[in-house]
């Protein structure tokens, strides 16, 4: 059951609209910012990042603000920051969202890079204010792209955590709607060899992630209980790599409810062989005719 019609109830009405607006949606490693980059290369499309928008907007300060206080653990850079000598700041890009990630971290022992477990929780908090936010933006970079740029055509890059800030069961979850109403949302599907490959690629590379405050409270606790740790002796990283594929399982279910309710799905597979715009809009036009 779907909570709102379609804002291109069919194939045909897609093809034809000559201002199309999309959303991609799903887990990070499909090809989401790939697609975006792909569209904004053809010279037509405004791309939207909302992690981009969440580490400059809403939580660059905060950022920069960790990288001063680590500067001024370091006399001579602590002497400089201090008489205004040097100036610190984050080198965020749509391909270079490390410094978002960094801030964000991961719980468990300082001396191998870990923050206390309530530190953790803030920030993770922080992050989920701030995707909300970002997410209820995208109107408003819609009329934006348009009307000072003149982009026809628009793509939201969403973050891999979409599907934990909002409640996709709810008729009336409000970014859901607000979004549902400007744009049409498409979940990219992996297959369960795509997740594996992820898991094997976030084993290799562990990197911090958001997760759903009652998921973040139990896998905490499943873990220190499972492997006898306190919050001081938690390896960072074996932490985050025992709970990824947990996380991905919780995220999966909630991405299909979003598909369900609010838009459509195409194959990861699929998207992967999109070379271009035309392969691109008829690939969206084959997930409509679909339902």
């Amino acid at each position: 059951m779907r909570f709102l019609p379609l804002i291109y109830p069919t194939a045909a009405d897609w093809l034809a609209c000559r201002q199309k607006r999309v959303l991609l949606f799903g887990m990070s490693g499909l090809g989401k910012t790939h697609v975006a980059s792909m569209l904004r290369g053809a010279g037509d499309w405004f791309h939207y990042s909302v992690d981009y928008r969440i580490g400059t907007r809403y939580m660059g300060e905060l950022i920069a603000d960790n990288f001063k206080r680590e500067a001024m653990k370091v006399p001579l850079l602590r002497e400089l920051l201090m008489s205004d000598s040097v100036c610190i700041s984050s080198n965020i890009t749509f391909d270079n969202l490390a410094p978002l990630s960094t801030y964000l971290g991961k719980p468990g022992d300082a001396d191998q890079g870990g923050l206390p477990i309530a530190d953790y929780r803030k920030r993770q908090e922080q992050h989920r204010v701030a995707e909300v936010s970002a997410l209820l933006d995208t109107p408003h970079f819609i009329e934006r792209a348009r009307q000072i740029y003149d982009y026809p055509h628009f793509v939201c890059d969403s973050g891999g955590s979409i599907c934990e800030v909002v409640t996709p069961e709810n008729p009336e979850d409000p970014v859901m709607a607000s979004l549902a109403r400007n744009l049409l949302l498409v979940w990219i599907e992996g297959s369960e060899a795509h997740t594996a490959e992820l898991v094997r690629r976030f084993d290799r590379a562990p990197k911090p992630m958001y997760y759903q405050p009652e998921f973040l409270a139990a896998a905490w606790d499943s873990y220190l209980a499972e492997t006898g740790a306190t919050e001081a002796t938690v390896n960072p990283d074996a932490f985050v790599r025992w709970t990824y594929a947990r996380a991905l399982a919780h995220r999966q279910p909630r991405y299909a409810a979003m598909a369900r309710h609010w838009g459509v799905k195409v194959r990861a597979d699929d998207i992967a062989r999109v070379t271009d715009v035309a392969g691109f809009e008829a690939l969206i036009a084959d997930a409509l005719e679909r339902g």
